[in-house]
């Protein structure tokens, strides 16, 4: 892949040249004390001790999703593959996740780790095209990063891979928001459930926010689906008659409209996102276009 080039125009025009961190552990430090700001992940634990091992990072996304950072140290390091051990030891280890949440972050926050699509970030100074294959063909959610320096004031981090892999779907349980039979719906259930003509709408909005833009990634979770770029910037739930979509817009500063924007500040729902969209056909899709560029124009 082509290497990215930084260039300073101060006093004209001079190349600005890249470096990795000497030592690992600066990256790592970095990295950990700004995760929200660099990757849309809250930092909970560096060097978590685990059977035969340490996991590097661990956060948890604004979808409570788990996270595993991992960086490489070494050429012949096989990070990737010490990612996936790891993902496999915490899928067989929630309770000792939930118990770390639990202590950082409060039970309620706890209480909502989704296990629909944990997440791996393997972050490297370089990964060769074997790597990224290697991860394609692997169908984990496994993301790709590759750093550069530059002089002292400057990082940029490069993802690589947008993954594409099926949830993770647990057992269903019972939630307040759940149908008569006490079961809460997870969104495949609810998409495969709903009318065709709204499924079609669904469709034309997934395929519209993936258009949008090369950056943007699709995570399935077992209630909704998050589009994000660093951080999401669309929420999407489906129901037997209307769409909810969930918008990282500033409810305040939309003119909302009966029955199909709502101001959603300090109140409950899935996702992320203040402003709420009703879509309830292709014409309030429509209608909400230039809101959903908005919001991937901001995120």
């Amino acid at each position: 892949m082509a290497d990215i080039k930084l260039f300073s125009l101060t006093n004209g025009v001079s190349e600005l040249p890249s470096t990795s961190v000497t030592l690992e552990k600066e990256l790592q430090t970095v990295i950990e004390q700004n995760m929200p700001t660099f990757f849309g992940v809250t930092f909970l634990k560096s060097e978590y001790s685990i059977t035969n091992g340490r996991i590097d990072s661990l956060g948890l996304d604004e979808n409570y999703s788990p996270v595993i950072f991992e960086y490489k140290r070494s050429t012949n390091e096989n990070v990737i593959n010490q990612g996936l051990f790891y993902l496999d030891w915490l899928l067989d280890h929630k309770a000792d996740f939930k118990l770390l949440v639990m202590d950082t972050l409060g039970l309620e926050t706890a209480n909502k780790i989704d296990w629909s699509l944990p997440c791996v970030i393997c972050i490297a100074s370089d990964f060769t095209k074997f790597d990224e294959h290697a991860v394609n063909q692997m169908q984990r959610n496994i993301k790709l990063v590759k750093y550069k320096k530059f002089g002292t004031g400057l990082i940029l981090f490069e993802h690589l891979n947008a993954p594409k892999v099926k949830p993770i779907i647990e057992t269903t349980t019972t939630t307040p928001n759940a149908s008569r039979s006490g079961i809460q719906k997870t969104f495949i259930q609810q998409f495969e459930t709903s009318s065709k003509q709204l499924q079609n709408v669904y469709l034309s909005i997934q395929d519209y926010i993936l258009s949008l833009g090369d950056d943007i990634t699709e995570n399935q979770l077992k209630y909704y689906v998050a589009f994000k770029k660093i951080k999401n910037i669309a929420c999407v739930e489906i129901y037997q008659s209307k769409i909810l979509m969930h918008l990282s817009i500033d409810p305040q500063s939309v003119t909302l409209q009966k029955d199909f924007t709502k101001d959603m500040t300090n109140t409950g729902h899935y996702g992320t996102g203040n402003l709420q969209i009703i879509i309830k056909n292709i014409e309030d899709f429509e209608k909400a276009k230039l809101l959903t560029d908005r919001a991937y124009n901001e995120g």
